[in-house]
Parts: structure tokens; C-alpha cells; sequence
């Protein structure tokens, strides 16, 4: 009896051990990801990478509209907005007038208003943004868009009627756009902050910035190594707040004045975001210093992770991006279509692929990612969205469905240019453009009063094991040619400064991937004028076909989806064809995580930082 006492007291204690253990563990989610931070947490502004973008879904919330996969088109965030009216004036310009929800905070406590969203879009549109180096082209279809960024003190499109309503005028100019509500896409930022001294007005002209707004202001509070509002966002209208930032991690905190749905369950409470490595990522998920590892897509890594024990889970979902091969169309010598194209075939992309991805990724040959919509519907891989007849139905009814399915079914990438491996075409292009080889085996021409030699440099992210493949399948062609091509590795932070013309150039070449937002609207970053070169247009490509295609394709009517696909496929040839970059491949993001880890429905969500919200810890005690 006195043993079976002893086991059971033994089995009490054990028992509360663990409960409390449970009990006390601390709430905290510790993210994986290859990309390093480049610590751009403000905005696209100041370009991003796919991490940073996560960050500052973390950081910055309340957007006024958000993304409906299941409709497959932008609705109002009813977390933000109440209500909406649009109104129309006798010559196209609309007008939407939002009433905002009035118990949103920012994480110091303050109240958000109108006024706090008058100041994100006059910030962003203003010629001081500009100035200091950040795009200024998010306001650029708003009444008045022009006149405010050439120094108009009132921004017309703009009204704060009070502080819980607020009209947006969209320039008749820039409608019909085919993603409407898309352009409304604006969240909070802190005017105390970020231009101390400064009010939002409204004289009934439009919305204004009152004080001492000038961008050496804005260099201060916004660029500030230290404190900069761009990489140490101190107050943020998000679910979380950064607690810290190394330049390697970054840890953050629930933001206690968020607003977040009701649910049962403990939100996380901390997050710690870091670099892994592909060689190593998979040990720190196993051995707990990792608890998610997002966007894996080398294909070692993948294959390791698809042996993890039961303890494990995988979700996998196609990327709205891809990896390039970016061009610097300033330099001399590949600010020629022809060399452009000549490099291409030199690029065995297949090779490339089949030894960095494998089977998780597939060759891309234009700007496109396989997890768009538009790329699925014109690739067959999703049905066209044409309602079947019945039997019943009239031959007329019959016949109009029939024509409709074949309009779906003749959407084809056929003749978006590919540039399979070609040493031939590459030096017959070279010869064409006047490329000759000199007495070292390299190819020069003269320009203007300058012989310039393809003696090139290509620029890739430090510790990616992408070179071993570059040097493999495009360094070794294109020496075959006559093309000297040098790979240097830099850190991210310095390749993206590079990436989008913040620091002066002297590369020819740039790897890295990208992701596409849901409002796909490359006519900024395709632009020939000169206010778009640097942040906006990054290859410094000036072809005015490509621009006017992409400025087509977002003028589409909204939910005229077949003319928005074939506008789609003649961007996608146009661009092919002058490659501002070389495509190389789009794939499956897979993401793998403890199953402590509940209720991440990342493949649902836009990315693991916007899944998060709904996401908790089964081992953490209320």
C-alpha cells in the first residue's frame, strides 16, 4: 500500500511539474528565414526584401482595405472602415468617403484618425519622400497628385472632414484600375514621430502638412542609423511593436493596443525573427532554437525537411514572385537590348533550377510569379471562371459559353521568348551589335569616343549558395563567347542600396528575388521618366511599349478578367522580349514548424506574418 501511495504522490508530482512548466513557458515564437533583414521596416518606400516586408506586416496595420482571396479582389478592412460611399463628379474623378472605426490606438496609446491617414498619403506623395531618397509614387493616382509633389500646399484628392472621415479622390486620368479599392491600400504612420511639430489640416482645398515638414526634417526622424523611423519604428499601429534590432534579428512584442478579433486563444507574445542558413536550418527546428522556418526553397533543405518526424508540419504554397537576374541598364555595355539577350542565352536557367530548387521551383520566362492569380488562370492551372450551361440551356446560351471557353482556352505563353541555352545565337547577336573580339578573347565596341569591353560584374546576396550554380551555368558560357563575368557577393542591406539606386553603381548585374503585392501595377517600376528612376525603376530600363502595356493592363475594368489576362501575356512578351532582367525561376514556398505552433494558416494568408494573428502555442496556459 505504502508503494502504491509513493508511485501515485510521485505521479501528482510530476504532473503539477509539468503543468507548471507549461504554465511558466514563455510565450514565444523564434522565426527562421534565409533572407537576411535589411532592416527597411517603414515601406516599400525605401525597398524591401521578403523579410522585410514580413516585418512591417508586423509592425504597421489598419490598412483600410485588405485582400480577399476567397472573391479575388480588395475589400474594405471592416476592422478600420464602417462605411464607404463613392461619388463621381461630372468629369470621372471618385471620390470615396470613408467613416474609420474610433477606438484604433497606436502602440504608445494615442488615437488614430483621419488625420493620421491624410499624413501617410501626403507623406508618401510628397516631393520630401523624394527627396531623401524614397519613392513618391503611391499617391500618383489622386486628384491633384502632380501639383502637390511640384509644391502645391494642398493635396486635392485628400479630405479630412473630421476625424472620423476621410474622402480620397482617384484622378479620372487613372481609372477605370482594374484592382479599385486597391488604391486605397493606405495605413497609419505617426506624425508626432516622424515630423514632430506638424499638423494635418484641411481648409476644405485638401489635406495639408502644417509645420516644419522639410526632408532634411524627415532625414532625422525617418534615416537616423539609430533611431530612424525606417529601421527602429518606435510607434507603429500594428499587432506587434520591435523591441530590438541588430542588423541580423529582430524581436518584437505584442502590441497591447491592437485590436484584435475575439478568439479563445493566447496570442504570441513574442517573436524573434533571424537569419538561418540552408545547411543548418533544419537542425534548429529539431534541437528548438527555431520554432518556424518560413520560404524554404533550396532543394537540400526541402528534402531534409520532408524527413522531420511526426512532431513536424509542412505547409507548402506557390510564391508571388521570382528569382532575377536584374539588370543595371545605366551601364554602357548591357544598356544594349542585344547583349541583354546574348547573356540570356548563355544562362542555362534549366541547369540553375534543377541544382539550387529542384522540383519545388520551375523555370520562369517572364515578370511573374507561379502564385498569382493571372499566371494560374492563363496556365490552365486554375479553371477559367465562366459559369457551366445546363443541358436545358438554349443553343444560344450554349453557343455564347462555347465562345467564351475558347477566348479562355487560346490564353497562351507561347510566344513569350524563352532563351534556351544558344552559345550560336548569343555570339551571332554579339557580332550583329558590333561586339568584336580583341586580342584577349573579350568582346568591346566603341561608344561614342569610349571602347567599352564586356568585362562584366554580377552582384548576389552574401551566403547564397546561388553562385555555385551562376558560375556553373552562366560564368563559364558566356567566357565562351567572350564575355568576362565576375560574381561578388555583398550583404543585403548593401545589395538592396544597390538594387534600388540609393548608392551609385558599378555593377552590371544584380541576383536576387522578389514578391509581387496583390495590386500587380508594374507601370511605376517600368516608367521612362525621370522622377521614376532610382526607387520605383531599379533597372533603369526607358522603353516606352513595356510602359505604356503595363499602364494598359492596370486600366482594365474591374472584373473583366479575360482582358486583363490578354493584357497580361502582351506585357509578358514585351518585357521577354527587352529583358530588363533575365527571369529565372518562380517555386513552392514551403514553411516548416513545431505542431506546438496552432492555427497558422499560412497558406490562406498573404505570409506567415499576417497568419500570425490568428496563430498560437498549444503548450502556453492561458
Amino acid at each position: 500500500m505504502k508503494r502504491i501511495m509513493a508511485c501515485f504522490l510521485a505521479l501528482v508530482l510530476a504532473f503539477c511539474t509539468v503543468g507548471a512548466m507549461a504554465a511558466g513557458r514563455e510565450n514565444k515564437l523564434v522565426v527562421g528565414s534565409t533572407t537576411a533583414l535589411s532592416g527597411n521596416f517603414f515601406s516599400p518606400a525605401f525597398g524591401s526584401n521578403t523579410s522585410d516586408l514580413d516585418v512591417q506586416t508586423l509592425l504597421h496595420g489598419y490598412h483600410l482595405v485588405k485582400w480577399n482571396g476567397d472573391e479575388g479582389s480588395y475589400v474594405l478592412n471592416d476592422r478600420v472602415v464602417t462605411s464607404l460611399v463613392k461619388t463621381e463628379d461630372s468629369q470621372g474623378n471618385r471620390t470615396y468617403t470613408l467613416t474609420l472605426c474610433e477606438d484604433l490606438r497606436y502602440s504608445d496609446g494615442t488615437p488614430i484618425t483621419a488625420r493620421d491617414y491624410a499624413f501617410s498619403i501626403l507623406l508618401n506623395a510628397s516631393a520630401q519622400m523624394a527627396e531623401i531618397g524614397g519613392a513618391a509614387d503611391g499617391g500618383a493616382c489622386l486628384l491633384g497628385a502632380a501639383d502637390y509633389k511640384d509644391g502645391a500646399k494642398a493635396l486635392k484628392g485628400v479630405r479630412v472632414l473630421n476625424d472620423s472621415h476621410l474622402a480620397i479622390t482617384v484622378s479620372a486620368e487613372y481609372r477605370p484600375f482594374f484592382y479599385e479599392l486597391g488604391l486605397l491600400d493606405y495605413a497609419p504612420y505617426p506624425i508626432s514621430v516622424i515630423a514632430p511639430g506638424c499638423q494635418v489640416k484641411d481648409d476644405g482645398e485638401g489635406a495639408y502638412i502644417d509645420g516644419a515638414f522639410t526632408a532634411d526634417v524627415l532625414r532625422g526622424t525617418m534615416l537616423d542609423a539609430q533611431t530612424g523611423y525606417v529601421t527602429h519604428p518606435s510607434v507603429v499601429s500594428g499587432m506587434y511593436t520591435l523591441v530590438s534590432y541588430d542588423g541580423a534579428q529582430a524581436e518584437f512584442e505584442l502590441n497591447r493596443n491592437y485590436k484584435l478579433a475575439e478568439r479563445d486563444t493566447v496570442p504570441i507574445k513574442r517573436i524573434v525573427f533571424k537569419t538561418v542558413s540552408n545547411d543548418t536550418m533544419i537542425d534548429e527546428l529539431q534541437n528548438g532554437t527555431v520554432d518556424l522556418l518560413t520560404k524554404v526553397t533550396s532543394a537540400s533543405a526541402v528534402e531534409q525537411g520532408n524527413k522531420l518526424p511526426y512532431a513536424y508540419a509542412k505547409v507548402s504554397y506557390p510564391r508571388t514572385g521570382l528569382s532575377m537576374i536584374s539588370f543595371c541598364c545605366e551601364s554602357s555595355a548591357v544598356s544594349s537590348q542585344a547583349v541583354r539577350q546574348a547573356i540570356a542565352y548563355c544562362t542555362d536557367r534549366d541547369a540553375i533550377v534543377s541544382s539550387y530548387v529542384g522540383a519545388n521551383g520551375q523555370r520562369v520566362d517572364g515578370y511573374y510569379g507561379v502564385g498569382q492569380w493571372v499566371y494560374q488562370l492563363v496556365s490552365g492551372k486554375m479553371a477559367a471562371p465562366v459559369a457551366r450551361v445546363s443541358n436545358a440551356a438554349s443553343d444560344e446560351e450554349k453557343a455564347a459559353y462555347n465562345a467564351t471557353m475558347a477566348d479562355w482556352n487560346s490564353l497562351s505563353l507561347a510566344n513569350v521568348a524563352t532563351y534556351a541555352l544558344n552559345l550560336d545565337a548569343a555570339k551571332a547577336l554579339l557580332d550583329q551589335d558590333g561586339w568584336a573580339l580583341n586580342a584577349d578573347g573579350i568582346r568591346e565596341k566603341l561608344v561614342g569616343d569610349q571602347t567599352v569591353q564586356l568585362k562584366l560584374s554580377l552582384v548576389y546576396p552574401e551566403g547564397n549558395t546561388i553562385a555555385d550554380a551562376l558560375q556553373a551555368h552562366m560564368v563559364e558560357n558566356l567566357a565562351q563567347v567572350g564575355i568576362e563575368l565576375t560574381l561578388q557577393a555583398k550583404p543585403m542591406a548593401e545589395l538592396l542600396k544597390l538594387y534600388y539606386r540609393q548608392e551609385a553603381r558599378d555593377c552590371d548585374m544584380i541576383y536576387l528575388a522578389t514578391n509581387f503585392s496583390v495590386c500587380f501595377d508594374p507601370s511605376a517600376t517600368f516608367s521612362p521618366d525621370d522622377a521614376a528612376q532610382g526607387v520605383s525603376n531599379r533597372t533603369a530600363i526607358a522603353d516606352e511599349e513595356l510602359y505604356q502595356l503595363a499602364k494598359d493592363m492596370s486600366s482594365t475594368v474591374p472584373g473583366d478578367l479575360l482582358g486583363y489576362c490578354r493584357k497580361w501575356i502582351a506585357f509578358q512578351e514585351r518585357y521577354a522580349e527587352i529583358l530588363p532582367a533575365i527571369p529565372v525561376y518562380s517555386n513552392n514556398y514551403n514553411d516548416y514548424y513545431t505542431k506546438r505552433l496552432k492555427s497558422f494558416k499560412v497558406s490562406e494568408r498573404v505570409s506567415w506574418a499576417e497568419a500570425i494573428e490568428d496563430a498560437y502555442r498549444d503548450d502556453v496556459q492561458p
